[in-house]
């Protein structure tokens, strides 16, 4: 035990609360409708996905926390591999910068938040707000908010996390794209044109066709 790391802590902290929200998200979409905002698919490959992703946000929210409070004499899997104080301050401001940017965009799709999906349901397809410069701008801040985790927390157990995390992300957003294509057709394909998946391609926003869906959809978390 030594004195406390005080930015591990905090990254420790904001990725809690990102994944306490994420769960009052949930509890308050399955007493509203009945059902869990699609926290467990319907579909066998996004459940087994689901399930392979728990352990790792598990792991997210307790390295740093164990960073925060044990010393260097850990495991090497837990060992940091440097202590930068200036460095790892600025990755919890990134941190905090990209929960809030989540906040924001989990405000803008409101009651039509979902996790993965439904291939029973079909939802209005969203590409205003955010969605008018990256596709999934929801995973883009989560794929951020562990890298930044990573330079406050920069343990070998760290990196596999994000690198799993950052796979998973990859993997579920060309999943939805799939599905979206099948359920918007031309429409999510003039999309996918302008917009890119991660990333801005424009600092133009998307507009769309006239007549084309801009209605909030299901949320990536």
């Amino acid at each position: 035990m030594r004195d406390v790391n005080w930015p591990a802590l905090c990254a420790g902290l904001i990725v809690g609360g990102y994944w306490a929200r994420v769960l009052r998200m949930v509890l308050t979409a399955r007493r509203r409708t009945g059902r869990a905002a699609n926290v467990l698919p319907a579909e066998p490959l996004g459940r087994a996905l689901r399930l392979a992703w728990a352990p790792i946000v598990s792991l997210w929210i307790a390295l740093p926390l164990l960073g925060a409070f044990f010393d260097l004499k850990v495991p090497y899997p837990l060992r940091r591999l440097y202590h930068w104080p200036a460095i790892e301050w600025a990755g919890v401001v990134v941190a905090a910068a990209a929960l809030a940017a989540t906040l924001a965009c989990w405000r803008r799709m409101g009651k039509s938040w979902r996790m993965g999906i439904d291939p029973d349901e079909r939802t209005p397809l969203v590409v205003s707000g955010p969605y008018a410069y990256v596709r999934h701008p929801i995973y883009a801040l989560s794929a951020l908010l562990v890298l930044a985790t990573v330079v406050v927390v920069p343990s070998p157990a760290m990196i596999a996390v994000a690198l799993v995390h950052v796979a998973l992300l990859a993997w579920e957003a060309r999943r939805e794209e799939r599905h979206l294509v099948a359920v918007h057709g031309a429409d999510y394909e003039a999309y996918t044109r302008r917009v890119g998946r991660f990333a801005p391609r424009s600092l133009s926003a998307y507009a769309p066709a006239p007549g084309a869906n801009d209605a909030p959809g299901p949320s990536r978390t």
